[in-house]
Formats: C-alpha cells, sequence, structure tokens
C-alpha cells in the first residue's frame, strides 16, 4: 500500500512543480521535458526487461543445473545454522538457503549481473513458501531489505569512475564505503529483526559476522601499501574469478552427479526467460514515475529548499549540499544517481569532499524503489507490507552516515 500511495505522490508533485513553473515563468517547456520522460521511462523498462532476459536465462539455467545435482541442496544445509536466524520460517535444507548465499555473496562483491537472477531465483523459492500469495511473507521482507541495503565490500565499479576522472587516490574510499554500507545493512536487519521479534544475540549468526568483519579488517591491513591500480586490478581480477568460478561450480556439480547438464540448464534457462517477462509492467510502472518526477524540477526544487533550510535554518555546514541530488536520486534510479555521481566529479573534482561524498552514498545505498519493484514484481506480490519503509530508512542511515564519515576522513 506505500509503494502505490509513492508512486501516485511522484505523479501529483511532478504536476503540480511542472504547473506551477507555468503560471509563475510562463514557460511550458517543462511539460516537454516530461512528455519525452514519460515515453522513455516506458522504453527504458522495456528494453531493461529484454536485457534480464538474457541473464536470468543464463543465471536460472545455471542454478537449475546445481539444483539437479544437489550443490544447492549441500549449500542450503551448510549455511542452514545462520540463515535459521534470519528466517526461521524458511525450513532447514530448503533450496531457498542456496540461492540466497549465492546472491548475497555475489552483492558482496559487486557482481551485479549475477546478484539479480539469484535474487530472483530466491524470491520465487520464498514464495513457494509464502501461504498468503499476494502479501510479502517476513522471509521475503528480511531478504529483500537487505540487499536493498547495498551490501558491498569491493566497490569497483565506484573505483573504475574515479580512476577515469583522474583521481590520485581513487580507492582512499573502501573503508568509507564499507562503513557506511555496514552501517546501512545492519539496520536493515536490526529494524526488520525488531519487528519480526527476532533474537539475533546467538551463535550460528554472530559467528559469521564476526568471522566476516575480522577479514575485511584483515584484508583492508593488507592493501594499505598496495598502489591505486594494482588494487584496482586485484578487485577486477577476484570479481572475475568468483563470478567464472561459480559457473564452473554448478556446471562441474552437474557433472559429477552425472546430470543431462545442457537438458538441465535448458529448462531452468526457459523459466528465466518467464520470469523476465512478467517483470516489464513493473519495471514500466516505476521508471515513468521516477522519470516524471525528474524532469518536472521536482528533485531540484526539494534540493534547493534542504539546502536553504540547512544554511539560513539550521546554521550547520552545507558542503555536504552539493551532494544531495545524487542522495535523492539513488533510491530513485541507479543509473540516474550514477550519472548525478559523474556530474559532482566533473564540477567538483574526483578527490574534493563532494567528489568522494557521492561516491560514499552510490557505494552505501541500492535502488529502493527500483528492488522493490522488481523483485515482488517477479513474484506478483501486491502488499509488501514494512518492506519500503525498512529499506528506507536504511538508506537514510547510509546516507547519513557517508556525510558523518566523509567529514571525518577528508574535512579540513
Amino acid at each position: 500500500m506505500l509503494l502505490n500511495y509513492i508512486w501516485i505522490g511522484f505523479f501529483l508533485i511532478a504536476f503540480v512543480v511542472a504547473l506551477s513553473e507555468l503560471i509563475v515563468t510562463g514557460d511550458g517547456s517543462v511539460f516537454g521535458a516530461m512528455t519525452d520522460a514519460l515515453f522513455a521511462g516506458a522504453k527504458t523498462g522495456f528494453e531493461l526487461s529484454l536485457g534480464l532476459a538474457g541473464v536470468l536465462a543464463l543465471w536460472q539455467g545455471l542454478l537449475k543445473v546445481g539444483e539437479k545435482s544437489g550443490l544447492v541442496g549441500a549449500l542450503s544445509k551448510i549455511t542452514a545454522p545462520f540463515f535459521t536466524v534470519l528466517f526461521p520460517s524458511v525450513p532447514k535444507g530448503h533450496p531457498a538457503m542456496g540461492t540466497m548465499l549465492m546472491n548475497f555473496s555475489a552483492n558482496l562483491l559487486g557482481l551485479d549481473n549475477a546478484a539479480t537472477p539469484l535474487g530472483l531465483r530466491t524470491m520465487q523459492e520464498l514464495q513457494e513458501l509464502n501461504k498468503k500469495k499476494e502479501e510479502a511473507s517476513d522471509a521475503m521482507i528480511m531478504f529483500l531489505c537487505i540487499n536493498a541495503s547495498g551490501l558491498t565490500i569491493i566497490p569497483i565499479t565506484i573505483i573504475m569512475y574515479r580512476l577515469q576522472m583522474g583521481s590520485a587516490a581513487a580507492s582512499d574510499i573502501f573503508l568509507p564505503i564499507l562503513l557506511a554500507t555496514g552501517a546501512s545493512t545492519l539496520s536493515a536487519i536490526l529494524l526488520v529483526a525488531f519487528k519480526q521479534k527476532l533474537n539475533l544475540f546467538r551463535l550460528p549468526f554472530l559467528l559469521p559476522m564476526g568471522i566476516l568483519m575480522t577479514l575485511v579488517g584483515l584484508s583492508f591491513w593488507g592493501i594499505r601499501n598496495i598502489s591505486q591500480e594494482r588494487l584496482t586490478e586485484l578487485s577486477t581480477l577476484i570479481s572475475h574469478v568468483v563470478l567464472i568460478g561459480m559457473v564452473a561450480l554448478l556446471i562441474g556439480s552437474g557433472l559429477f552427479a552425472q546430470r543431462n547438464v545442457y537438458e538441465d540448464f535448458i529448462e531452468g534457462a526457459k523459466e528465466g526467460f518467464g520470469t523476465a517477462i512478467k517483470i516489464i509492467p513493473y519495471l514500466v510502472a516505476i521508471l515513468v514515475a521516477v522519470g516524471l518526477f525528474r524532469a518536472s524540477g521536482a528533485l531540484d526544487w526539494i534540493t534547493k529548499g534542504i539546502s536553504y533550510g540547512v544554511g539560513t535554518i539550521g546554521g550547520m555546514d552545507t558542503a555536504w549540499v552539493d551532494a544531495l541530488p545524487t542522495m535523492l536520486m539513488k533510491p530513485l534510479s541507479g543509473s540516474g544517481a550514477r550519472g548525478l555521481m559523474i556530474e559532482a566529479m566533473q564540477n567538483y573534482g574526483p578527490d574534493s569532499f563532494v567528489g568522494r561524498l557521492v561516491c560514499l552514498v552510490q557505494g552505501s545505498s541500492d535502488t529502493t524503489f527500483y528492488i522493490v519493484s522488481l523483485y515482488y514484481g517477479s513474484v506478483a506480490i501486491k502488499r509488501t507490507r514494512y518492506t519500503l519503509g525498512v529499506s528506507l530508512i536504511a538508506d537514510l542511515v547510509g546516507m547519513v552516515t557517508s556525510v558523518a564519515l566523509c567529514y571525518l576522513f577528508y574535512a579540513g
């Protein structure tokens, strides 16, 4: 229901802002921009779905090989103690546990092309357990909120953008992004756990989290004396090796189990293509609304209003306000936020306060509205309950943490 109100709100605010612009200035060009955005959003939604069709067919096919071979089931049993704490409604050994593990692993390494199909497959598995087919289950909400929080250990894409923009220290945003995205994800887990009355103070949850934090700390300590270019090369290599390794593991499991790997792959690929078709209406709906909202100038109005309030009324430092467009765009559009991040680095410099802050914001949160629409749309969920509220709060925590860390690491 909240998504419905927000979706309608995008349209209403866009129309009011555009009409106000026409009345005040007499300039109706904004309606032309909104018309372009209307059709561009519909076109982009369809093209994204077509692009996802191939990727989904690939990964759903590979996952089907893993399921038939028993690999996914084995991973489910291994990770059962950890995931049982967060997803108590999912039976131990259920295939969803295995796909969750692979999805989270892909997200941690920034493997977006692999993470999304794995996430959609997990949603399908969770929907099979869902008794209310049009309402999000507790397990779905926890899974989606973790995904929407944008947890990533290796922000390789952002580092590469900084290198291209001429940064003298492209990877110096690594630790702040890790801390900010960690705060975002932790807040999402805690909020959902509070709503669902989950006890997180259990060894199966605390031990893996402690090991993960230790590995992250050791990794950061180990890269201190590595050059920026070499670090980027290593990060890229690790991502590629992990990606191809996942493919080899899935296919290898089929060979080991003496399955007809090709037939299993085709069966899963057909399911992936069907999923891509289902999500077209949901993608078109959210992209059209966001496009109109941005083209109307509503985003600029909000940015200017916050800037005025912070500087004039609050008397606070306003250096971070120049990163507001990226902050406000991030939950709405990944490509839009990426474009604003690059634009900010061009205008202020990649190693400036604002240039670094937009990178922290980009790395500490995810495109919440897109993810909610995509994941829930793939299984025809209409009532998302508190998913959107928790995800947006987690985004806010990530952004506030990003601002604080930017002042701590780079101010002065």
